[in-house]
C-alpha cells in the first residue's frame, strides 16, 4: 500500500499557507516614487475634470439643458 506523502491534513491549512508564500518577498518593481508636493499637486488635480472628451460631452449636455429651458413655461396651478 502506497502512504499518502503530503505534509498536511487536511486540504485547508494546503490553502491557508499558500496565500502567504509571497508575504516574505516584496516587489517593488512596479511601483514610482514621487515626492509629497508632486502627490499633492496631483491629488488636487484628481478634483477636476480634464478628459476632452468628457468636456465636450458636459459642454453638449450643456447646450440641451439650455434648449429645453426655453420650452419651459411655470404657471402656477390652482
Amino acid at each position: 500500500m502506497i502512504k499518502d506523502k503530503r505534509m498536511y491534513d487536511k486540504h485547508i491549512e494546503h490553502a491557508d499557507d499558500m496565500s502567504y508564500e509571497n508575504e516574505g518577498v516584496k516587489d517593488f518593481g512596479p511601483m514610482v516614487q514621487i515626492s509629497i508636493k508632486e502627490y499633492d499637486r496631483l491629488k488636487e488635480r484628481s478634483r477636476y475634470i480634464t478628459d476632452k472628451d468628457l468636456i465636450a460631452l458636459i459642454d453638449k449636455l450643456e447646450f440641451f439643458v439650455k434648449e429645453l429651458r426655453k420650452h419651459i413655461v411655470r404657471i402656477d396651478i390652482e
